[in-house]
């Protein structure tokens, strides 16, 4: 009788995980996998439409009776070939370029220093300084950049790439500031203590200890710096006059649409290979990336 009794229920036991093991597999596709294919596909549209408008000729995007809006039928490469070879878009591509670079720069030296000094210096009152640095990230571009444009014409820089480098620091040492911060506290004060006794400076310390260790953090840092200089708008927008010192963002709409006519291949063909630069840095630094986002230094 026991026995009996006992192969119904060894029977149910191995049939369970299957079933577990179905439901379980049917949840991750309903609750992880679908979801995360839906944002990928909204993430992803954006760069897909951009590429097929850069290669569609004039008559297939002006007349979408006749052609799918969603795929090429006649690839072509004229609007790249307009944009690179009839207007200025190789030299506004090198003034972005270099003007995330040169503000990437200024913005990590300072922020830096600043994060330091509030986070291990200790000296009164530091926390609120950290806190008032984050709380002028908060302040919008759009009333700072009135104050700001009278400040670049009094020191003569109005119209001029270096106006940028210059003013993009404002926006961008605050947040850096309080991401190093944060990441600074990570790092074991017990290590820079044992330099001090054996007699190392603050900035020995700073440059042979704390920089080494927080270069996921510099790099989270410089990533988002050199994002947000690469796509910043009103700024090169009020500070850049001239066609040929403009950015990309600014150039592609302002040179690139005369009245009420758009230039959409051309358009595109910008806003695609104007995103790529970023897209590549990313991918090289992805890695210390996402350690910055996820944790601190591993003992």
């Amino acid at each position: 009788m026991t026995d009996t009794v006992a192969q119904p229920a060894v029977a149910d036991a191995k049939a369970a995980p299957d079933t577990m093991a179905w439901d379980s597999g049917l949840r991750r596709l309903m609750m992880i996998y679908l979801p995360l294919g839906c944002f990928v596909l909204i993430l992803l549209f954006p760069f897909y439409w951009m590429a097929i408008t850069s290669f569609k000729p004039n008559a297939e995007l002006m007349n979408y009776k006749e052609h799918n809006p969603f795929w090429i039928s006649s690839p072509t490469l004229a609007h790249i070939k307009h944009l690179l070879f009839d207007t200025a878009y190789p030299r506004w591509l090198w003034t972005t370029m270099m003007v995330a670079i040169g503000s990437t720069t200024l913005s990590l030296i300072a922020s830096t220093l600043a994060a330091y000094a509030i986070e291990r210096l200790r000296f009164r009152g530091s926390p609120y300084v950290g806190l008032g640095i984050y709380m002028a990230y908060l302040v919008p571009p759009s009333i700072l950049f009135i104050p700001l444009a009278t400040v670049v014409v009094q020191f003569g820089l109005f119209d001029s790439p270096l106006a940028l480098i210059l003013v993009y620091p404002t926006f961008l040492v605050p947040f850096c500031t309080w991401l190093l911060i944060g990441y600074f506290k990570s790092i074991p004060y017990e290590l820079e203590e044992c330099a001090l006794v054996d007699g190392a400076t603050r900035l020995q310390i700073l440059r042979r200890i704390t920089l080494p260790l927080a270069v996921p953090g510099l790099i989270s840092a410089g990533i988002f710096s050199f994002t947000l200089s690469w796509n910043e708008f009103i700024y090169a927008l009020a500070f850049i006059q001239s066609g040929a010192n403009k950015t990309v963002p600014v150039a592609i709409l302002t040179e690139l649409v005369t009245g009420d006519v758009y230039q959409w291949g051309a358009l595109m063909a910008g806003s695609l290979l104007g995103s790529l630069p970023v897209a590549i840095f990313y991918s090289l630094f992805v890695d210390y990336y996402v350690s910055s986002l996820t944790g601190a230094v591993k003992e």
